[in-house]
């Protein structure tokens, strides 16, 4: 099978709101065997939609729009598809049923948007919205298909997974095709792939991407196979491989997040955390308490950005700041002691650094950040230079410190 991806708003086309969906979409239909031969962003305009829901419609085997469903004078989406398929709008009892149900769990009252998000186009099939008002529409012409759902992206991931995948997953056919992510953190592209050495050797026919980012590299495997079995077993073989030549800098698979791993190590050996940041600025105790059960282990946090703060939340010496400087390995070391000391926790860590654009020095430029570490048995600060760009110096800073506490729960040396 073959599709193509439609994505409808006047905010993607002026950059107002970055396109997620598309990326996502077509890697998900990848998954299932289904090529994506063309992704389309029109705006919210009859003529433009009816435009690209012909062009697609002549071309491809599936169609996935999304965009335009709101109750709003420009969500034009539904009135699109109705002219298109030549049918008409007509109230739904499942959908005004469901919509009532979804505004009674939030204490919101019946209103004119939630009317008008009850009636859908007559001749498509209806695929619920477990997560808002707009319900999905499903038309089947001839072997084709064409799928309607919300722009809002959490609301489309979900009705992607519930209803579109596991409606064309069956008919699409073909080889299975199975990919899996190993996430790293503080290790260079480079580096990784010389620890890797022979590629080929370690593929023999699969597929390896290299995909860095400010926080780390994600290699991805991706493998065809006549089997679902078949499939999972390579994938299996090639991860093996990787981890045996680089298994210290891989920290989690997929989704896995290097603050989820580092709670679960956390919780596994009944410690305790807390975070004195300056530079970072609350990021690390933001990432460490977006996991679910997080007050487990976590204790508190600080933003100690000052020089003044510094001495008053966590004991570090006046004289050591105007001997070395607040950037500085012993002020970072001196943080990680204090906020431990002062929690009562197993583990301390600290930032300290110049995230810029201003304030660096030939001696201390931007980018220079140190985190610092304390658990008891020792305490020791890292020298990083995180380049410029300040929402990347504090992104690498905050990975950084997640880091060198996972590597020292796993005892890792490197």
């Amino acid at each position: 099978m073959t599709s193509i991806i439609i994505t409808i708003g006047d905010e993607l086309l002026i950059g107002q709101i970055i396109n997620t969906n598309q990326a996502w979409i077509g890697e998900h239909l990848n998954l299932i065997n289904i090529r994506v031969a063309r992704m389309l962003t029109v705006g919210d305009d009859m003529h433009a939609i009816l435009g690209a829901f012909t062009e697609a419609w002549s071309r491809t085997d599936v169609v996935i729009v999304t965009g335009g469903l709101g109750p709003t004078h420009d969500d034009i989406t539904r009135k699109a598809v109705c002219t298109f398929f030549g049918t008409e709008m007509a109230p739904h009892p499942e959908v005004r049923k469901q919509i009532e149900s979804f505004l009674e769990q939030r204490g919101r009252p019946w209103n004119a948007a939630a009317e008008e998000q009850s009636f859908c186009p007559k001749s498509a099939e209806i695929f619920p919205n477990p997560v808002g008002t707009a319900a999905g529409l499903r038309f089947v012409r001839d072997g084709r298909y064409l799928f309607v759902m919300p722009g809002v992206p959490y609301e489309m991931k979900e009705m992607m997974t519930q209803s579109v995948i596991p409606f064309l997953a069956p008919r699409a056919g073909g080889q299975v095709i199975r990919r899996r992510t190993l996430k790293t953190s503080g290790v260079p592209e480079s580096v990784l792939a010389e620890r890797l050495g022979n590629i080929e050797e370690i593929l023999q026919g699969a597929s390896l991407a290299f995909l860095p980012s400010a926080s780390g590299v994600r290699m991805r495997i991706t493998v065809h196979a006549p089997t679902a079995g078949a499939a999972d077993a390579e994938v299996a073989r090639i991860e093996g491989r990787i981890r045996a030549k680089a298994g210290k800098s891989i920290f989690g698979v997929d989704d896995e997040e290097l603050e989820q791993v580092v709670g679960r190590l956390l919780k596994e050996r009944h410690l305790t955390i807390a975070v004195a940041e300056s530079c970072t600025g609350g990021s690390i105790a933001a990432r460490i308490t977006s996991v679910s059960g997080s007050s487990d282990y976590f204790d508190r946090g600080v933003v100690t950005y000052s020089d003044a703060s510094k001495t008053q939340l966590l004991g570090v010496h006046e004289e050591m700041i105007s001997a070395h400087g607040a950037v500085s390995e012993p002020v970072a070391r001196a943080m990680a002691e204090g906020i431990r000391r002062t929690a009562g926790t197993s583990i301390g860590i600290s930032t300290t650094g110049i995230a810029g654009p201003t304030g660096g020095s030939a001696e201390k430029p931007v980018g220079l950040v140190y985190v610092g570490y304390a658990d008891g048995k020792e305490s020791f600060a890292l020298k990083f230079r995180f380049g410029e760009g300040r929402n990347r110096v504090v992104e690498r800073a905050t990975s950084a410190a997640l880091e060198l506490v996972r590597r020292k729960l796993l005892k890792l040396d490197e």
